[in-house]
């Protein structure tokens, strides 16, 4: 019977469903737990009073509880942590207690036994600061130029229309610096390569001097003016602070320049932290990183990985297509053929950092050092597209997935009824009408599935991008205002790059392990997103041509 049941072929259909099933449950439990950790972030926690007994005084510290630990008691004892016979495991708590301006840390272990009460005060506050990370106490006061104009109960209701304040005045002042400011010294920048590229081709004379001087002369004008509005702007926003009580009961004084908001938790009803969750998503989704990238917004990297993967995608598909028709349509089939497809298979096992060092090696020094040469000697010693950037990333990229939709686009060129091209040139179609109007339109569902591989691999991969564009930080994103409006020299920020940057060389690991999360997660629908809307490409191109291949 056993012999029968093995040559039925019913125990490998039970293996391979074994195998499957196993691949789904780790593949859902990594999702579980990235959605988990990513999604829970940015709720706020409660703030806790813990109050503890260490080295026989009793202390209190305030901050949230974040994690705990269960270390076994023979474990803790070989720590050099003292334990009475009895006990069987050392629970500690992981505390952020923040202030890491005034005590030097974000977080604190505190053994569980040693404390002796949790309290959640309603008056205990949450300072989100754009820099030293959150302030943990109690409001005290709110100054105005140094004077105190409220205290008590009223400080709280002052200080919330006090920071709206600030942040619009905030808000104004990045506006006029990155934008106003930011254009302005681009095109003095703009001006001063017209003049050695002059100078270089011995045109540079009292006429183009003056002509550029005018030019210098209003923009100088302008610059003035917006110095005016910023040095009036900067003096408001540091006008008013508020005064908070830490845990040792030492008051500091936090200026509301450096203050993204302030908020009770304790107090919280569920709405009221809906809404916070709501607008701290929104941030994380639309302003810029902060604190080493461990706090605020991750919003160029977003957009440096969505314009990478459609510049690759751009970039990728028609090489793709072309090598693909060129083997399957027109090339003889013999050995050589043969070998170039054995070529392009290999290719697609290749590690990535190979790519990249072959992308830094050939795109940026060599291709990239002489288009500098030819059409920009006036920007040298500085480079422009003799150093990594977005362009050099986009087509290292392409050349990677560039197997992936050759093999593809073939195979569905290969799944083309021959009669189909017989009856088009029976009509009086060239090959190459056939190809255009018939063979390609029936095989775009094949191209597509390959697009669809490529830009899953492409959006993930961080190795190869780490040598030809992709940084810890991009000042400026690569589309702005200023002509050429898309500045394919410019380094830009990447979600993969920016996990392993937060996870990996943080200076804060236990601050940045959350946002590890959340970035993660957010790779991940980004992926999902460019492969749903290629999928709809497809089965709309399938739907199209399935009765013509019928």
């Amino acid at each position: 019977m056993m012999k029968l049941w093995f040559k039925s072929g019913a125990p490998w259909i039970w293996l391979n469903a074994a195998a499957v099933s196993v691949c789904l449950i780790m593949v859902v439990g990594v999702l579980g737990l990235i959605v988990a950790r990513g999604i829970g972030h940015f709720w706020p926690g409660q703030v806790i009073q813990f109050t503890y007994q260490d080295e026989g005084q009793v202390k209190t510290i305030i901050g949230e509880h974040v994690d705990s630990s269960i270390t076994p008691a023979a474990m803790a004892k070989s720590s050099g942590i003292t334990m009475a016979d009895t006990e069987e495991t050392l629970v500690q708590y992981l505390v952020k207690t923040g202030n890491r301006d005034v005590t030097g840390g974000d977080f604190r272990w505190i053994q569980e036994r040693q404390i002796k009460s949790q309290e959640a005060p309603a008056n205990l506050v949450v300072v989100e600061r754009r820099e030293w990370g959150n302030f943990y106490g109690e409001l005290a006061a709110v100054k105005e130029n140094g004077q105190v104009i409220a205290s008590g109960q009223e400080a709280w209701v002052v200080l919330q229309s006090k920071i709206a304040g600030v942040l619009a005045l905030y808000h104004d002042i990045a506006h006029l610096e990155k934008k106003e400011v930011g254009a302005i010294n681009y095109a003095l920048e703009q001006l001063r390569l017209e003049q050695k590229s002059l100078q270089l081709k011995n045109r540079w004379d009292d006429s183009q001097e003056k002509r550029l001087n005018d030019k210098k002369a209003a923009l100088d004008v302008d610059y003035k003016q917006y110095q005016a509005q910023l040095a009036a702007l900067y003096q408001q926003i540091r006008r008013d602070s508020l005064v908070a009580k830490t845990q040792d009961g030492a008051e500091v004084e936090i200026s509301l320049s450096k203050v993204v908001r302030v908020y009770q938790p304790n107090t919280m009803s569920f709405f009221d932290k809906a809404v916070h969750y709501g607008a701290k998503l929104f941030e994380f989704l639309t302003d810029d990183p902060r604190e080493a990238n461990t706090e605020g917004g991750i919003f160029p990297a977003i957009f440096g990985t969505v314009m990478m993967v459609m510049m690759m995608s751009v970039i990728v598909t028609p090489f793709g297509v072309v090598a693909a028709v060129y083997l399957r349509e027109y090339a003889k089939q013999g050995f050589t053929t043969r070998l170039i497809r054995i070529a392009v298979n290999n290719l697609a096992g290749v590690p990535s950092i190979v790519y990249g060092v072959f992308g830094l090696g050939f795109f940026v020094y060599i291709l990239g050092g002489n288009i500098d040469r030819l059409f920009y000697p006036e920007s040298a010693p500085a480079p422009v597209f003799g150093t990594p950037g977005l362009l050099w990333a986009s087509i290292t990229l392409a050349l990677l997935t560039l197997p992936v939709v050759i093999v593809s686009t073939e195979e569905g060129l290969a799944r083309i009824p021959k009669a189909i091209r017989e009856g088009s040139l029976a009509l009086g179609a060239t090959k190459l009408e056939t190809l255009w109007r018939t063979v390609l339109p029936m095989a775009s569902p094949a191209m597509m599935t390959g697009l669809i591989l490529a830009v899953a691999r492409a959006a993930g991969e961080v190795a190869p991008l780490m040598l030809v564009g992709v940084v810890k930080l991009a000042p400026t994103l690569p589309l702005d205002g200023n002509y050429p409006f898309l500045h394919l020299d410019r380094k830009f920020m990447h979600l993969g790059f920016h996990i392993y940057d937060v996870g990996f060389q943080s200076p804060n690991v236990e601050a940045a392990r959350p946002l590890v999360y959340a970035t993660s997660l957010l790779l991940v629908l980004v992926i999902i997103g460019l492969n749903l809307a290629a999928i709809l490409i497809r089965n709309h191109l399938r739907e199209k041509y399935r009765a013509l291949e019928g």
